[in-house]
Parts: structure tokens; sequence; C-alpha cells
């Protein structure tokens, strides 16, 4: 049988948990479908350990500690959460609702969807070096959970980014060897970053080399070396233990692509009242979506969720005045919340 609810979200990131706050309080109800097997979304599965510096309010911020303190704010609502499953099948029914059914076959009939898938299901750019892919998750990184697990490793960074310098400062002061190969003398990480590694280089504790991998060596059942060809076409061989790759990370919408939604290659385009697709009754907020003057921040997700409450709660309830209220003061709001309300100054 099918789960009714207000709203189905697509998305535990931190724009999906915002969203479930902000519908709560207008008492509507929401489940919350992830393709991933945590809550989180990137910050979970991209950059637990890496702090945030521009949510308002706190000024650092760790990304995980956010989804924390998120999951605590949104605990009142009860939404209910659908991990390791992905939204397959979208239909919409004769009464102006939706029939949502997942990979795992729950099926919901739900009077709205807010996208907040942040640009799809991520797929990381692999390292194309025949056979290496056998060393996958013990040898070779596309992502780091635990930075603690590669502490007093030789290892090799391969990439040129935010995460290939960011990962390779976070390490270097715990291992042995460090060495970042790039394909290139022009980084695409900030220039903050890519200098105080240059510092790390100057004062031999890593090694930069502008090249690309293209063999490596094993002994014994394990990866032993890596072998690196340089602009100038010079051979090299770095020996290590763990190679961790950062050539970035490649979105996919999946089944997305598939709802009839105006698309603008990944990203889905919205209003800027509603944040409604093209399609009525299906909103889309955080990176997942494009208007003009569109900037992927949390914060601007945060906003995007609001507004789309507000429209999702007209759209299900278009004879009920909605009046805004102010967590701050409203009795209302307060016994949402499951807090005491202030004594008035006297």
């Amino acid at each position: 049988m099918s789960i009714e609810t207000d709203v189905v979200i697509v998305g535990a990131g931190p724009c999906g948990l915002f969203q479930v706050f902000e519908l709560g309080l207008l008492d509507l109800h929401a489940h919350v479908v992830d393709a991933l097997p945590q809550i989180g979304g990137q910050c979970s599965e991209l950059y637990p350990s890496k702090p945030i510096y521009d949510i308002p309010g706190f000024p650092r911020v760790g990304a995980l500690e956010l989804v924390d303190n998120l999951m605590a704010q949104i605990k009142p609502f009860g939404a209910q959460f659908h991990l390791n499953q992905q939204v397959q099948e979208v239909e919409k029914r004769d009464d102006g609702r939706f029939r949502v059914v997942t990979s795992e076959g729950t099926e919901f009939n739900a009077g709205a969807i807010v996208i907040a898938g942040g640009v799809g299901s991520f797929q990381p750019v692999l390292l194309r070096v025949e056979g290496v892919e056998k060393y996958d998750g013990t040898q070779l990184f596309y992502r780091i959970k635990k930075p603690e697990i590669h502490y007093g490793k030789r290892l090799t960074v391969l990439g040129g980014g935010d995460s290939a310098l960011d990962w390779a400062l976070a390490l270097v002061e715990h291992v042995p060897e460090l060495t970042l190969i790039h394909r290139s003398t022009k980084f695409r990480a900030a220039p903050a970053s890519v200098a105080k590694l240059q510092e790390y280089v100057a004062a031999g504790r890593a090694r930069i080399l502008y090249g690309s991998v293209l063999s490596y060596t094993e002994a014994d059942g394990r990866l032993t070396s890596v072998g690196v060809t340089d602009i100038e076409r010079k051979q090299h061989t770095v020996e290590c233990d763990e190679v961790l790759a950062f050539y970035g990370l490649s979105p996919k919408l999946g089944p997305i692509a598939e709802w009839g939604l105006t698309l603008d290659k990944t990203q889905i385009h919205v209003d800027t009242e509603k944040f409604q697709t093209s399609v009525p009754g299906i909103y889309a907020v955080g990176d997942i979506n494009i208007y003009p003057g569109k900037k992927k921040l949390i914060l601007s997700g945060f906003h995007e969720g609001a507004l789309a409450a507000f429209a999702i709660k007209h759209q299900l309830f278009p004879d009920v005045k909605i009046n805004l209220q102010y967590t701050t003061t409203s009795p209302a709001m307060h016994k949402k919340l499951g807090v005491e309300t202030p004594a008035k100054d006297d």
C-alpha cells in the first residue's frame, strides 16, 4: 500500500533537511528519500571532516556537525527517511497528487515533491590505468571518510582542485611522505592552498610532480608505486602505500532526467517566487536548481526551501489563509517546536 504524505523530499542533504523544518512549521508532513545509505548528502559523502564558514551565526561549523544540528532542529516534525533508494517513478494522478515509487518498491501518494538532490548522484572520475581498479578501497581511494586510516602511509595525491589540495594539506603532517601529482602547472584550487603546499615542498615535507599517472607496479598483491610521465615527457617512479585520486566528481541526474522537467544540462529550471519546476507541484531547491542569479550556496538553498514551503502550503490548501508567524514570538510556533514561550517583559 502507498504511504500518504503531504510532501516527498528527494535528497537528505542540508537543504532537504531544512525543507522538513520549513514544511513542519506550516503543519506539512514529509517523507525523505535519498540514494545514499546515510543522511547528510554532500556533507556526509564528500567532505565530512571539512569546516564550513558561511552558515549564518556559525563562524565555523563542521559538515557533520551542521547535519547533526539540522536533524535536531527537525526532530519535532517526525520526518521519516527512506535511505539507500532512488525515486524512479513519478506519475501525476487524476486528482493532482503524485504517485512516487522508489527503487526499493516504496510507494507514496504525495501532494507535492521537492527535489533537493544537490547535483544528483555523484560518481568519481576514475584513474584510467588498466587493472588499477582492483585496489579500489584498499590502496586506491576517491573519497576520504576517515582521515586517520591514511596516517603513517606514503601517500600519492592526484589532482589540482580544492579537494586534492585540501586533503594534501590535511594529511601532510600525519604521513612520512606525500607527493601531489597534477597534470598542469596551473591549479584549480584556492591560491592560498597552493601557496601553503608550496611551503611544505620548500621545507622538504611534500613533493609536487606535474604530469600524469600512466602505470603502476605491484608486489605480493599490493600496489607499490605509480609511473608518472611529466609535462616534459620524462618518466618518474613514485613509491607509495596509497593513492588518493581527486580528479573530480561527475554528477548524474539519474531517473530525475526522465520526469519531464525543463533542464539545463544537469540542473532544473525553477521560478524564483515558488521555486516550482516546469511541472506544477514539483519544486527544486539547492544546487540542483537554476534561475537567473543562482548562487550554489547552502544558505541560498535554505532561503529557497522557505519560499517553496509557503508555495506548497498554498497549493495543497488554497482556501487556507497563511499568516507569517515568527518562531521568536509565536506561541503556536513554540508549541510545534516543543519549546516554552518566554514570559513577556513587564
